[in-house]
């Protein structure tokens, strides 16, 4: 927090040249005018957002320590079902866990078939991390031109007050004070806006490295329990939805050079972005 406190701004008054100081935040608010009251509002909408994205974003959250490892140990055990794997998922309550889940349950069905279902998962789990992060840019964008406003009307009102003073001429304190009391509210935006895009673009970031990881282990688990020849049968095709046979015993191999992104980071990050 900027302490507003500590800028002082004078000009002398009209009165007797008693110095025009701005002291506490409640004066700098005062001397603003009522421009300020949506500037403040926005201000605390958007610290709102940013304390629930980064609670929400944390790692545990949406990437579970061990997840991966113990949906490996209940793929692999025979004695366990796909619903077991299905209600691993769905108890974790996280993104990963819901990419994975329609992974599963689409593993017996043609890998072109998989690999969409999944990416529309990821698509949708993208969607939910970048929750809200569209109104950090709408306050960013929409505070400076509120302060620039304030400005403007700040201005006229000055103006408006010299020419109506019979004693205007030769005065410039008239004119001062009301100038630099209407510059407040461009301030005032500024220092709404420039914390709020930094936080719109860490949190951007975020997302993106959250995004990557999943890629990785969904395309890991698909590697391992979709794609290889240990799939239990699974028809494998290559990342083009094309299966591969071997003519000598007609078991489908798969062709691991060509593959897509599991979740689709590249287009799924494209349609969210703001």
């Amino acid at each position: 927090m900027v302490d507003i406190g500590g800028i002082v701004m004078l000009a002398e008054s009209a009165a007797g040249g008693k110095p025009v100081a701005i002291q506490s935040v409640w004066d700098f608010v005062l001397k603003g005018g009522p421009m300020m009251i949506p500037i403040i509002l926005c201000s605390l909408f958007a610290l709102g957002v940013i304390v629930e994205r980064i609670v929400s974003l944390r790692g545990g959250s949406v990437i579970p320590s061990g997840f991966l490892d113990g949906l490996h140990a209940i793929m692999r055990d025979p004695k366990q079902s796909r619903k077991a794997a299905l209600a691993y998922c769905g108890e974790s309550e996280s993104p990963l866990g819901g990419i994975l889940a329609a992974g599963i349950k689409r593993l017996n069905e043609p890998v072109a078939v998989l690999e969409k279902h999944v990416q529309d998962a990821g698509e949708r789990s993208i969607a939910v991390l970048r929750k809200n992060l569209r109104v950090l840019t709408v306050v960013a964008s929409v505070c400076p031109l509120m302060g620039l406003l304030g400005t403007i009307f700040g201005m006229i009102e000055a103006f408006q007050t010299v020419a109506a003073s019979g004693e205007a001429l030769g005065k410039t304190e008239l004119l001062a004070e009301g100038i630099y009391q209407a510059m407040i509210t461009t301030a005032a935006g500024l220092l709404v806006a420039i914390p709020v895009v930094i936080a719109y673009h860490y949190l951007s970031a975020r997302i993106d490295s959250l995004v990557a990881e999943m890629d990785r282990m969904t395309l890991e688990f698909l590697e391992e329990h979709a794609y290889g020849p240990k799939s239990n049968g699974v028809e494998s095709t290559n990342g083009n939805g094309v299966a591969a046979h071997d003519g000598e015993n007609g078991r489908d191999e798969v062709d691991t050079s060509i593959r897509v992104p599991a979740i689709g980071v590249s287009d799924g990050l494209g349609a969210q972005a703001c």
